[in-house]
């Protein structure tokens, strides 16, 4: 099968963590475990969050000369190599010397008129106490937003609408190269109003989950499965009723609320792959990816599913 991952956040960094480079390879040493064993079975397509290296980046580079701080843009961009660089080896750690690896730089592109420009809503960086969120948003013009028990910054998330890379992503995964592209949902970029196809970057973060739908769907993949640090889909998340979801269609889950930070854009880009594909969607965790793949964990999303039904 060719399988697409979708590495969570917490794959590389976990909430609290020092943002050091060590802190990130170990996480990915981890990760790399379990992604081996579906490469050595399948065609492996691997995207990543980058939020948290997004806002460090940032972090730094305001601190270093504020008028000149680096776009957003140029941070992901910096962010897939740094990224893509420790996943290659750490992943060729475990594999044999002759698997090849590839990290591209991915650009995807998106609309000047997406409403998300107007309301910020992807998290970057580091979790602040509110007095701190909000010196700093006086200081920088960061937007700041509640992130559970703290505050952290807010940047516009719009929608992907095309994968510029698709078509070497497409050869190198037909050569039998484990690919690893358009981390932290790809580089923003757009064409410039008025321009003769003039690409442009943009000041933005698009969601991950959904470029990796995306890609995914374009790519033609069997499976797409977003790893996090849930074992499934769970409704009634944080009281005694809560209750794990195994298997469920796009329609079954529309009856339900899904958290806007955290499950709710994973939930969204499993629905949007089962509905256009008619194939399975996943939503499981990092430690669980080969069962997952054997549909024995994890919440798995088809819009054949005629019942939900429930992990015991």
């Amino acid at each position: 099968m060719r399988i697409v991952v979708a590495l969570g956040g917490n794959a590389l960094l976990k909430r609290g963590e020092p943002m050091t480079a060590q802190a990130q390879r170990a996480n990915v040493k981890v990760a790399a475990q379990a992604l081996a064993q579906i490469a050595q079975e399948h065609q492996l397509v691997i995207s990543h969050g980058n939020g948290p290296q997004v806002g460090l980046l940032a972090l730094q580079g305001a601190a270093y000369k504020p008028d000149e701080a680096y776009p957003l843009d140029v941070l992901g961009a910096e962010t897939e190599g740094m990224i893509g660089y420790m996943i290659e080896q750490e992943l060729g750690n475990l594999l044999p010397f002759e698997v090849p690896f590839a990290t591209l730089l991915t650009m995807v592109e998106v609309d000047g008129a997406d409403p998300g420009f107007k309301n910020p809503t992807k998290f970057v960086g580091p979790v602040y106490e509110k007095a701190a969120a909000d010196a700093l948003a006086a200081d920088k013009g960061w937007v700041f937003k509640q992130d559970g028990a703290k505050w952290r910054r807010v940047v516009p998330s719009p929608d992907p609408r095309r994968i510029f890379e698709l078509r070497p992503i497409k050869w190198l995964l037909d050569h039998g190269t484990i690919v690893i592209c358009a981390g932290g949902g790809g580089i923003p970029t757009m064409y410039e109003a008025g321009a003769n196809r003039k690409l442009v970057g943009v000041e933005a973060v698009i969601d991950k989950d959904l470029c990796s739908e995306l890609l995914a769907r374009e790519l033609n993949a069997d499976l797409l499965i977003m790893a996090t640090d849930a074992e499934a889909v769970l409704v009634g998340w944080g009281t005694p009723d809560a209750r794990a979801i195994h298997q469920a269609s796009p329609a079954a889950l529309a009856k339900y609320n899904f958290a806007a930070g955290s499950m709710g854009p994973k939930v969204e880009a499993a629905c949007r792959f089962a509905t256009s594909t008619g194939k399975t969607a996943a939503i499981g965790a990092l430690a669980d990816l080969p069962a997952i793949v054997h549909g024995l964990k994890g919440t798995l999303i088809n819009r054949r599913v005629e019942n939900i039904t429930w992990h015991g």
